[in-house]
């Protein structure tokens, strides 16, 4: 089971560092790793990261870095210095900005993983038509997959429906991260390419990024176990 839980990341979606460290006390031990994401961090800096790390947690700090490479590169040596486990840039920076990414963590004393987010998993399709991609986004995702790869990203994010394909294509070559996670029976709200925890196991994935079905469930604690069970259930 500690396996399976480690593959779980609770989405600390939430407010200000009161609500998010109160949320991190009560999942300690029931999730593997705590996203912080731009919302969050935007509020409260480096120091909730620090005092969730301080807590014995690992973090998935989810900035979705996108910029020129030197700037991208001062950023990933500023995450690496707060401990952070993981980091996400945006795989349509381009290989220069994912290379510049990947080399300043290996150059670190502790790495966190470079991970490359593909198409955001509230794009459908005609969203992705609408910027002028004239590909699916089975296919968009598989193409900035293989940037990222190429680059030295050290996995990828993207929704369970373009992850049977990433799988046959690049194997275990890469990490693959599924947001847009809910269980059975709880509403979509703002996502289009969705699954539930045994779908994205089945299909491959290594980590489960969930962020309200725990957050706003009456027992969050109670909320991860289920899924870790999911987790657990599929080996």
């Amino acid at each position: 089971m500690s396996s399976a839980r480690s593959r779980l990341i609770v989405a600390l979606d939430l407010p200000d560092a009161e609500s998010a460290l109160k949320m991190v006390n009560q999942l300690s031990g029931h999730a593997g790793l705590f996203k912080v994401g731009l919302e969050l961090f935007t509020r409260e800096g480096p120091s909730l990261v620090q005092q969730i790390r301080d807590r014995g947690e690992r973090v998935f700090l989810d900035l979705k870095l996108h910029d020129i490479p030197n700037t991208v590169r001062g950023a990933v040596r500023s995450a690496c210095r707060l401990g952070a486990d993981m980091l996400t840039v945006h795989a349509s920076g381009g290989p220069a900005m994912i290379a510049a990414a990947a080399e300043e963590a290996r150059d670190s004393g502790s790495p966190p993983l470079i991970l490359a987010v593909t198409a955001l998993t509230s794009l459908s399709a005609d969203d992705i038509h609408a910027l002028g991609v004239p590909l699916t986004p089975a296919d968009w995702v598989e193409r900035l997959a293989e940037i990222a790869q190429l680059s030295g990203a050290a996995g990828v994010v993207a929704s369970a429906k373009e992850l049977p394909v990433l799988r046959a294509k690049f194997g275990n070559g890469l990490k693959y991260v599924i947001p847009g996670i809910r269980p059975a029976g709880t509403a979509t709200q703002d996502q289009s390419r969705i699954a539930t925890p045994r779908d994205a196991i089945r299909a491959g994935a290594d980590y489960i990024v969930v962020g309200r079905p725990v957050l706003q469930a009456n027992d969050p604690a109670a909320a991860a176990d289920a899924i870790v069970e999911e987790i657990s259930a599929q080996g």
